[in-house]
């Protein structure tokens, strides 16, 4: 459950990350062209079943909705924890189905360990 004390805190995509990476959450998990879901700097091929999302951040904008994004927590089995950044609406950073597949594949376990 959100904080109430909290809730227009981390009302920005920028703000939440910089909260992310000074808790040690700065790299990302990104999807290619070959729709491999890699984890930032590593050749690691990732499956759904191999990661878990903790948390999950929508972001409206508020006159231009090419502001849109999500922004999930996410940790691999390893215990290494990064990021999925998405915008979406009528842009979304990975065109085609595969990658919203891939995300509703992925495990949900969300953590208050996140709810800043």
């Amino acid at each position: 459950m959100e904080n109430p004390e909290n809730i227009d805190r981390m009302t920005t995509l920028s703000q939440v990350m910089k909260t992310l990476s000074e808790r040690g959450i700065h790299r990302e998990f990104r999807m290619n062209d070959k729709c491999e879901m890699k984890f930032e700097n590593s050749d690691k091929v990732y499956q759904p079943s191999e990661l878990v999302i903790l948390k999950t951040y929508r972001f409206e904008g508020d006159s231009n909705p090419d502001d849109n994004a999500v922004l999930y927590v996410v940790k691999d089995n390893a215990g290494n924890r990064g990021m999925i950044i998405d915008s979406y609406g009528a842009d979304s950073n990975y065109p085609g189905e595969e990658f919203d597949k891939f995300l509703r594949d992925i495990p949900i376990q969300e953590s208050d360990e996140f709810n800043f």
